[in-house]
């Protein structure tokens, strides 16, 4: 289908909607107006678009026959040849703008999200650094005006992480960062390094859409409830009843915990939302792999098991392996002002990706 076939549906889509919203049939239905309300403002900044485009053309056009009018004006024809080099030059970009909007939408996109960190090879050094995205990524979150919600925590002695969760919920959280998912790897040398010699070690990242319960439906029945009482660090004791909660879905072996609230009702609830998410993803994952040859032409697959990016501190660069960029501003993106442009140029790589296999 062309562009301009497109463009013409899109259009047709936004006057059909904008009609229906109107009838007091559909005004009474709470459901059916939601939806349509939902799909009708989606549809308005790329309607709103297109009609820039069609003005852009109908001036280009107007100029077009003003510079070619022998009988006209010199100065006037030259003026409007200058006009239409402006919008020959503008028009691809309006184009190019209203491909990427009428790219498919990821049905994920505009969800809260979970986002689980965790220590990989390193030893304590890996604690650290895990602890060190954990924090980056509630930086990252405050700055755009998120929630942050930290749902369990598994600390060591020594301030660092082996697993950290949190809920993140604002407008395009798992959009944002749904590229954040995989192994990043850190290059530095230990605090208790006596030697000064650099050390690699890593953590994974799994950023998932949070799912409600119409996304995803559990049984009591498929569900294993374990109760135990919580720890801290060293496996010293932090609470004197059994609070911790550790939900197993028996039909996939996948399994959730929480022991960061005092109230086994509240760490119950929080494990089945992880648990709900992992499962959701899963099902995510399972409908992926069916485009398995479209994987191969976008950012990454998301595999906790891909190294995404290094984070060099002798050096002060990261480097995201997935698109070969380098940033020397590792002290900004450890903080979360840095991280937008990563992200920004992950979403970018990918769009044109999903362009060229469209073409």
């Amino acid at each position: 289908m062309s562009l301009d076939e497109s463009l013409r549906k899109v259009l047709v889509r936004h006057r059909e909607l904008g009609e229906m919203l109107s009838e007091a049939g559909v005004a009474n239905d709470p459901a059916v107006f939601a939806r349509l309300s939902k799909e009708y403002a989606d549809l308005r900044p790329v309607a709103e678009r297109i009609e820039v485009l069609k003005r852009a053309r109908s001036e280009m056009a107007d100029l077009e026959e003003i510079a070619v009018d022998s009988e006209g004006d010199k100065e006037m024809r030259a003026m409007a040849k200058e006009e239409w080099e402006d919008f020959k030059s503008l028009i691809p970009d309006l184009e190019q703008e209203l491909k990427v909007l009428l790219l498919p939408k990821d049905a994920a996109d505009e969800k809260n999200a979970i986002i689980e960190v965790r220590a990989g090879t390193g030893g304590d050094e890996a604690t650290l650094f895990a602890a060190n995205l954990f924090r980056m990524y509630q930086r990252y979150a405050e700055r755009h005006d998120w929630k942050f919600d930290i749902m369990n925590l598994n600390e060591t002695g020594i301030g660092g992480f082996k697993e950290a969760i949190a809920s993140i919920s604002g407008e395009g959280v798992f959009a944002r960062l749904k590229f954040e998912s995989g192994t990043h790897r850190v290059q530095r040398v230990p605090e208790t390094e006596s030697g000064g010699r650099i050390h690699t070690s890593a953590a994974t990242v799994a950023v998932l859409p949070e799912a409600e319960e119409v996304d995803i439906t559990i049984e009591d029945k498929d569900l294993r409830v374990d109760v135990y009482r919580a720890s801290g660090p060293g496996g010293q004791s932090v609470n004197t009843t059994d609070s911790a909660v550790r939900i197993t879905h028996v039909p996939t072996g996948i399994v959730a915990q929480c022991q960061d609230e005092k109230s086994q009702h509240k760490n119950k609830a929080k494990a089945l939302k992880v648990l709900r998410a992992r499962l959701y993803e899963a099902e995510r994952q399972a409908a992926e792999s069916e485009r398995a040859d479209m994987r191969k032409n976008q950012v990454g697959s998301g595999d906790r098991s891909e190294r995404i990016r290094t984070y060099n501190f002798p050096q002060g660069r990261v480097t995201d392996h997935r698109i070969n960029l380098t940033l020397h501003k590792i002290e900004q993106i450890i903080e979360g002002e840095g991280l937008d442009e990563i992200i920004d140029a992950l979403t970018t790589e990918d769009q044109a990706a999903r362009l060229a296999a469209m073409s």
